[in-house]
């Protein structure tokens, strides 16, 4: 009944189009409310229940055999999705069986993560575009024996140039697609602390999380956000699979122990060591930043604002 009335409510604050369906319905996530999806299908909006019987997975390998079976927590807006369910009495789309693409996933993580492949490439060819402009100001003086390199020269600053501006428009897309949790208020947040190299969570932050979740769960429409962060020590790809051993850490906890149902909880990324709080420097600093954040967030038209 409670989930009856979410869809009910979500579909008078969000003024869904009219969409028909079958057993598939296919597009990308626009919102997340709770146990509530909003998809947008390129011919409308339709709203998209997950239930404690409802599973995520990532076909891959040849002609996608490969199944790998996800939790509900990856589902966050801007990820595309193809659900397979039945239609329910009220309109809405009951799902039983949600396939993501694992790239478009990655990607999703790494934007939230701000570590989206491209602008590195940008980077690197804005770096790139400086070296070739050193080296043709630096040839001018021969201009006449260097010329091949400098017309290479040239041709690879044009290239440069049109991939940053792909590049950046890749970035503006990727970006504006993953901004849909700022329509979210926090009712409720909680950090919790690990030791080097660990993903235990200890028994005082433990507490946190129980309080935490009693809060969620008083609420109607909610949503749990982790975020996992490492510090600066080892390697940039180590400490994002730290981060991201941490925040499943939590996550196995708020199920568990607090009772909190995984469709209720979004984890959109692993920051590895990015997004420091402290600075990585001083041991007090990189004690700070191997943390976990845990939101509890309201859609702000459920919450009348």
């Amino acid at each position: 009944m409670r989930a009856k009335s979410i869809v009910v409510s979500l579909v008078l604050l969000f003024g869904l189009a009219s969409v028909s369906f079958g057993a598939d319905v296919k597009g990308t996530i626009t919102t997340r409310t709770g146990e509530t999806l909003i998809v947008n299908t390129g011919n409308g909006n339709v709203t998209v229940v997950l239930t404690d019987n409802t599973t995520t997975k990532d076909d891959k390998g040849l002609f996608g055999l490969d199944k790998q079976h996800m939790s509900n927590a990856v589902l966050i807006p801007g990820l595309k999705v193809s659900v397979k369910g039945e239609a329910g009495e009220q309109g809405q789309f009951i799902a039983k069986t949600i396939t993501v693409d694992g790239d478009d996933l990655e990607t999703a993580e790494m934007i939230q993560s701000g570590l989206h492949p491209t602008a590195e490439q940008v980077a690197a060819n804005v770096q790139k575009l400086e070296e070739h402009s050193g080296q043709l100001a630096g040839h001018k003086e021969k201009i006449e024996t260097n010329q091949q390199n400098i017309d290479t020269n040239k041709q690879n600053i044009s290239a440069n140039r049109d991939q940053i501006q792909n590049n950046l428009a890749s970035i503006e897309e990727h970006t504006n697609r993953f901004n849909a949790l700022t329509d979210f208020d926090v009712k409720d947040e909680a950090t919790v602390k690990f030791s080097v190299g660990s993903s235990k969570v200890v028994a005082a932050d433990q507490e946190s999380l129980k309080k935490l979740a009693e809060t969620a769960k008083g609420l109607t429409g909610y949503i749990v956000e982790v975020t996992g962060y490492a510090d600066a020590t080892g390697g940039a790809e180590m400490n994002t699979r730290l981060s991201e051993n941490r925040a499943k850490a939590v996550i196995t906890y708020l199920v568990q122990q607090g009772n909190v149902p995984i469709r209720h909880i979004v984890a959109p990324g692993a920051m590895g060591e990015y997004g420091a709080a402290a600075p990585n420097e001083t041991k007090a600093g990189r004690a700070e930043n191997r943390r976990v954040t845990v939101k509890v967030l309201v859609n702000r038209g459920l919450a009348g604002k």
